[in-house]
């Protein structure tokens, strides 16, 4: 059963103030508030495009959506052996989206969605969430472009929890909770637009983009 006083305006207010909400388990209904010592930042001018990153952007195998399919998104991050999202994190989350504060960015392999990221626009911070892989690449794709609309939309921060191999071979850093605040706090006072971002580039303007900023 879903607590009651766990709402998206209380979320938002979490994340305004530097904590997120975490579940041990998908069959755990309690949710707790994780503050960690260092936070896990992709730095907007710093993201790194590999070679092997590059050549799958310019092939154009996938195709690129936003905020098309956030519940499947949110769903297939969940669908691991292990996850911290339970039916409650599940369920806020989608009011978040509802409300146009929870953004989801999906990347397609014909029909079949093939990876995605979603998270939450604060002001001019957006934290991310979770993302997900079905195919090689995928997730790293969804990542580069995801970068490329917080640039587009004057987002200042983008707050990716925790700092792993995965994400600090993109760029990511880790950096400790004060500093973090400062930062966040900066962020706070920007007004970035997520949805009015602009539409969806082809491969070549994202690595235009991406090569004349990192």
């Amino acid at each position: 059963m879903r607590d009651l006083s766990l709402t998206p305006d209380l979320l938002l207010h979490a994340y305004a103030s530097g904590i997120f909400p975490m579940a041990e388990s998908r069959d755990d209904p309690e949710i707790f508030w994780v503050d960690p010592h260092h936070r896990g930042l992709i730095p907007l001018d710093g993201f790194h495009i590999s070679r092997s990153l590059a050549r799958t952007i310019r092939r154009g195998d996938f195709s690129v959506s936003v905020n098309r399919s956030f519940e499947d998104v949110v769903a297939a991050c969940a669908d691991r052996p292990e996850t911290w999202i339970n039916p409650t994190i599940f369920d806020l989350y989608a009011e978040l989206h509802a409300q146009g504060d929870a953004h989801s960015l999906e990347v397609w392999h014909g029909a079949e969605l093939a990876g995605g990221v979603y998270g939450v626009a604060l002001g001019g911070a957006f934290f991310g969430e979770s993302m997900f892989s079905r195919r090689t690449d995928a997730s790293k794709l969804a990542l580069a472009y995801l970068v490329d609309r917080l640039r587009q939309g004057g987002f200042g921060l983008f707050d990716v929890q925790f700092l792993t191999p995965h994400l600090a071979s993109l760029g990511a850093v880790e950096i400790p909770r004060a500093e973090y605040q400062g930062f966040l706090a900066d962020a706070l006072r920007l007004k970035g637009d997520f949805s009015g971002a602009g539409p969806v580039p082809g491969p070549q303007l994202l690595m235009q983009r991406m090569t004349q900023t990192s």
